[in-house]
């Protein structure tokens, strides 16, 4: 019989973890990369993981496994404390992660949190469910959210751990507005340093941790959803 408490697999013994072969496997897959002069390097990778710890809670059959912190941020190259893998290998290693856990997990599920890892994600999924693995991805959605370190982002890491979030600079946390596909143009020339100076696009000036919070509980409870579709038998979306 599982046990209930055992919900991250980075905790458990190989028995242990092999008794909870039937759950579904949860990889938060977020980024090291900048997140404006307020908000820490590991923010996506804290968001993911977050999301994936509080499904866990709420159904017996998620074991969330550790977080991949790193991923393709090349487009955030130019801001000090950025670790990108690049796309190539971000695929590679994640058709090669998901190779491995569905040995012992029959179902995994790529949680993703930061944007530029969608095209790698995306490609590894293919071809690992060609290769007739149960594999599939999930993405939070944030309605009217900004791109990148600005309301969305920094309610959320409000929420989750305020003491992350240097309250000195959040009045600086300002930066374009403009939708994405204003800006790809650019930023595919020359990075997010070619639209923004301080690597914000949007304005963390309103960020609330009561919105965070909020954010937060829609995004579980669509993925708790997602879930209860996959355990009933839906295809993948």
């Amino acid at each position: 019989m599982e046990e209930r408490g055992d919900t991250t697999l980075g905790d458990l013994t190989s028995p242990r973890a092999g008794a909870r072969s039937l759950a579904v496997l949860v990889v938060p897959v977020g980024a090291t990369e900048q997140h404006g002069p307020h908000l820490p390097v590991g923010t996506d990778t804290n968001i993911a993981r977050a999301i994936a710890v509080r499904a866990a809670e709420r159904r017996s059959d998620v074991l969330v496994a550790p977080a991949i912190a790193y991923g393709s941020s090349g487009e955030h190259q130019s801001f000090p404390g950025t670790l990108s893998i690049g796309a190539e290998v971000t695929e590679q290693l994640l058709v090669e992660l998901g190779r491995s856990a569905t040995a012992t997990w029959s179902r995994v599920l790529l949680l993703c949190a930061h944007g530029g890892n969608a095209a790698p994600v995306r490609r590894a999924v293919t071809r690992l469910r060609r290769e007739g693995r149960d594999v599939r991805d999930w993405w939070p959605c944030y309605p009217d959210g900004d791109l990148h370190a600005g309301d969305t982002e920094t309610s959320l890491m409000l929420a989750l751990d305020p003491a992350t979030v240097d309250a000195d600079h959040v009045a600086t946390a300002v930066g374009p507005t403009a939708s994405l596909a204003q800006l790809i143009s650019p930023m595919q020339r020359g990075g997010v340093a070619a639209v923004s100076v301080n690597g914000v696009l949007g304005d963390a000036r309103q960020a609330e941790a009561s919105k965070g919070t909020n954010m937060l509980e829609a995004a579980v409870a669509d993925l708790v959803d997602t879930l209860d579709a996959w355990a009933g038998g839906a295809g993948p979306t």
